[in-house]
């Protein structure tokens, strides 16, 4: 078996994101009496949240500021009188419900038997903590790193630091970094000098010269990968 150690990201690898993020912004705008608030402002919120994600990764902004910073954006932009802190604090409460898998994520950290599993994420701390115990992969993970916790996100190395640290291990030949964001997961891996694999199931173009070590469409192909392809599927 060629990796003993796995990293995951959570959101839209292990997580279907998208689901939750649709479920916890329709409720937060009905708090504040905008039923319609997710067909009417969801698009452009995402398009403001994508480029802030990218600026926290690049360290031009704090998740702390990030979380209040998109709905003030929003918020301006549609001349809403809406306070964005309030706001926020809402829709995290609700995010820290979501719990809902990608197809194959339960299979697959079930049956990757001999491995010590982790999560490294950058996203909010409770909200993760939140979503992994109300899922059926509550006890998969050895340590849930967040970028929080650890002063430092994805891509930058020193998360990557923290999680070896946590997990008491030095043999990067041995460890795979499985996520879904080129910038994030996988420039981080290849950053911090261990092998990527990038999951993509939706056949997105990679055109940023960001070279993962495997790519794969479906997570179970993650079986095969780790060396567990005749592995029969616990479901």
């Amino acid at each position: 078996m060629k990796y003993d150690t796995i990293f995951f990201d959570i959101d839209d690898t292990l997580f279907d994101f998208g689901k939750t993020e649709q479920n916890a912004l329709h409720k937060a705008f009905s708090d504040f009496g905008l039923p319609s608030g997710v067909q009417d402002y969801r698009p452009r919120y995402k398009e403001i949240s994508k480029v802030l994600w990218g600026d926290l990764e690049q360290g031009r902004t704090t998740l702390a500021e990030l979380g209040v910073e998109r709905f003030r954006r929003l918020f301006v932009e549609y001349n809403l009188s809406i306070d964005a802190e309030r706001f926020n604090q809402i829709y995290l409460g609700y995010l820290g419900e979501g719990s809902q898998l990608v197809p194959g994520a339960f299979e697959v950290c079930t049956n990757l038997n001999g491995c010590r599993l982790a999560v490294i994420t950058n996203g909010f701390g409770q909200v993760q903590k939140s979503r992994i115990a109300g899922s059926p992969l509550s006890h998969a993970f050895e340590e849930v790193i967040i970028s929080e916790e650890a002063g430092y996100q994805k891509p930058h190395t020193g998360i990557f630091d923290y999680a070896f640290s946590k997990l008491q291990i030095s043999n990067k030949e041995r460890v795979l970094m499985v996520g879904d964001s080129l910038t994030s997961d996988i420039q981080g891996g290849i950053n911090y000098g261990i092998d990527t694999c990038w999951f993509n199931p939706n056949y997105k173009d990679n055109n940023i010269g960001v070279k993962p070590t495997h790519e794969i469409r479906e997570l179970t192909d993650l079986l095969k990968i780790v060396g567990q392809k005749q592995a029969v599927l616990i479901k």
